[in-house]
């Protein structure tokens, strides 16, 4: 049962508006929004900084930034996220290899060594502690300019926000993100756990 029960995508004409950012990228509006619409300047606050953090400005592609904030949430054990981000790479392009795939790219060919030092990235910099040393940032500057890295860390950092937030509240899974989360096994056995439908 969640924390808090989310609204009705009705509930504030405000957030209502935002709403349509989340039909096209999940397909629904997710619990979480709804419940953050209880404090309207935080649902909107939020909406647009994840439209900021997932415009693709640089090389980085909107299937990539899913993909590492899937491996962000898998990191810090957010079901729900990691459910979400599979739903999201999917329908931003990433092929059914390559999302079985992600939680093993280190020893996979489906990714560039490009995209593994995003990867390594994602895993380090979302680890408690943090993990970022030289090596990490030497490979990834390999790759990746500046703006690039600026753009990563924002998706990193967004789902840090995101998985305290869905994990702590205990966010009702929506169908179409657990039926993704379960056709993408990656290896994690996921479950929805304490994010039942």
């Amino acid at each position: 049962m969640p924390l808090v029960e989310p609204l009705d995508h009705m509930a504030n004409p405000d957030v209502a508006e935002l709403v349509t950012f989340y039909n096209e990228t999940l397909g629904f509006c997710p619990n979480s929004l709804l419940t953050m619409q209880r404090r309207p300047d935080i649902a909107e606050a939020f909406v647009l900084l994840n439209k900021a953090v997932m415009a693709n400005r640089g090389r980085l592609t909107a299937e990539q930034k899913r993909l590492m904030a899937y491996l962000t949430s898998a990191q810090s054990g957010c079901r729900y996220c990691q459910a979400h981000t599979l739903l999201a790479a999917e329908r931003y392009g990433g092929s059914d290899e390559r999302l079985k795939q992600i939680w093993n790219f280190r020893d996979s060919a489906v990714f560039s060594s490009a995209e593994k030092a995003l990867f390594e990235f994602a895993l380090a910099a979302s680890a408690v502690p943090n993990a970022v040393d030289e090596t990490i940032e030497t490979d990834l500057k390999r790759f990746w300019d500046d703006g690039e890295i600026v753009e990563a860390l924002g998706v990193i950092a967004l789902f840090g926000y995101l998985n305290r937030w869905n994990d702590s509240m205990a966010t009702r899974i929506e169908s179409p993100a657990q039926a993704a989360a379960e056709r993408h096994d990656t290896g994690l056995n996921w479950e929805p756990g304490k994010h039942q439908p």
